[in-house]
Order: structure tokens, then C-alpha cells, then sequence
């Protein structure tokens, strides 16, 4: 009797111990999981390999792991052969670049999906997810205008008039410099295409609320025809490019 009895003490002090240890240090901090926010809008600076330029993003939650996208970007294209000069007859001349027939832009709206693969335990951690979209990529070109000089008749007299590029009157010798970027403005063609991208998105916000991200990936803008950026070389009508996205927004 006495041994049970012994038994049942050391019993009820050793539940003791485990619930004293079960219990919650009143001191210490218990993060509560957060609910799921159904929507997400971000606003970021793109670089990429030919530019660099902005992106807006529109997310809804679908189900805890997959959103629906729409997104807008507007970013700067520039020809690899692209290469400033200045007139260094002139210590005030603008720089320019040589065989530039158009500046190039691309606007893209499209739509996609996005995939969490690892999800954020807590507010140190990292959300990795998937992306992938595509839509319209919008070209607009811009015709170059240069400052060119042009002989008054009297011997080493000049004046200086804008006007279009043409590569097959204005060369080195006779280019002051590049025009004001409004010159030009009144001329602006398109181009449509498409595009497809496809990357993964780092999210690291402290805060469930708060959207801080990094995304890298690839990008290919497609046109159907040549987009002529530059004279004396080939121009593309394919243009895949890898980027670098910063990202900041909140969800709701």
C-alpha cells in the first residue's frame, strides 16, 4: 500500500512538472499566425539587361498558395550598339548617340499567375514564390532630333538647326549635339507585340501587411516586325532580357 502510494506521488509531481513546463512564459513573445489577405498591390523599379524602368502590380489571392496577376509595366530599350559621343570642338555640346534613328519604349499589361513554393514561418522569413505572365508589350518609338550645323556661306561661320536624324546627311563632322528630348514628341509611332515573363519573387516584410520584395527573371518582348532603332546595323524584333525588381506595397 505504502509502495502505490509511493508511486501515485511521483506520478502527480512528475504531471506537475510537465504541465509547469506546458505553461507559457507571460514575458515572452508568441507571434499569432496571420490571416490571409486576399489582395496585394505593388509598385517597383525594374533593371534590366538593355534599361531600366517601373512596374505596378495587382494580386488576388485565389487560395493560400495562388494569385491571379495584372500588371503594368513601362521601361526603356536599349540597341547593344548604342554608343555616346560628343562634338569635342565644343566644351558646351550635348552628348549623342551616333546612328540613333529612334528612342525606344515599351508598355506592357498583361495578366498571370503566382505560386508560393515556401511560405514566410515568421517575420524574419523569406516567401519564395514562382511568377510567370504575359499580355500586350506596346512599342513606342521616338524620332532622334540633333543639333546640326549647318554653313552660313561666309568661311568657318556656322548656325545651329534641329532637326531629324538622317543617317545620310548629318554624320560626325557636322553633329553638334543632341536636341532637346521634347523635339519629336508630336511624332511618336507605335508598334504592338507581346510578351512573356517568367521569374521568382523574394518577399521579406517584417510585417504580414507590409510587401517588400526582390523578383529576378527572364523576359522576351516579340513584334512582328524589326523595331529600327539604329541605322548601319541589324535591328531586332525579339527582344529577351533578364531583370531585377524592387518591389514595395501592402496587402489587405
Amino acid at each position: 500500500m505504502k509502495l502505490i502510494g509511493f508511486y501515485l506521488v511521483l506520478l502527480i509531481s512528475l504531471l506537475g512538472i510537465r504541465v509547469s513546463f506546458a505553461q507559457p512564459n507571460p514575458n515572452e513573445f508568441v507571434e499569432e499566425k496571420p490571416v490571409l489577405m486576399k489582395n496585394e498591390a505593388t509598385g517597383g523599379i525594374n533593371f534590366h539587361t538593355s534599361g531600366w524602368g517601373v512596374q505596378f502590380r495587382r494580386s488576388i489571392n485565389l487560395t493560400g498558395y495562388k494569385k491571379l496577376m495584372f500588371e503594368g509595366d513601362f521601361v526603356g530599350m536599349k540597341h547593344p550598339k548604342e554608343i555616346k559621343s560628343v562634338n569635342q570642338a565644343f566644351d558646351n555640346a550635348r552628348s549623342y548617340v551616333f546612328g540613333k534613328k529612334n528612342s525606344f519604349h515599351i508598355l506592357r499589361a498583361g495578366v498571370g499567375r503566382q505560386k508560393t513554393f515556401f511560405s514566410k514561418g515568421d517575420r524574419n522569413g523569406v516567401e519564395i514564390r514562382a511568377v510567370y505572365s504575359g499580355g500586350l508589350s506596346l512599342g513606342i518609338l521616338k524620332p532622334v532630333f540633333l543639333n546640326i550645323l549647318e554653313p552660313t556661306g561666309t568661311f568657318g561661320e556656322f548656325v545651329v538647326v534641329t532637326e531629324r536624324y538622317n543617317p545620310d546627311e548629318h554624320f560626325i563632322d557636322n553633329i553638334y549635339g543632341r536636341a532637346p528630348f521634347t523635339e519629336g514628341l508630336d511624332r511618336i509611332f507605335f508598334r504592338p507585340g507581346g510578351y512573356v515573363k517568367a521569374g521568382v519573387n523574394f518577399e521579406y516584410a517584417p510585417f504580414f501587411e507590409d510587401v517588400k520584395a526582390l523578383e529576378i527573371g527572364i523576359i522576351a518582348d516579340i513584334y512582328p516586325k524589326e523595331i529600327p532603332i539604329m541605322a548601319f546595323t541589324d535591328n531586332k524584333q525579339i527582344f529577351v532580357s533578364f531583370y531585377l525588381t524592387l518591389m514595395y506595397g501592402r496587402k489587405w
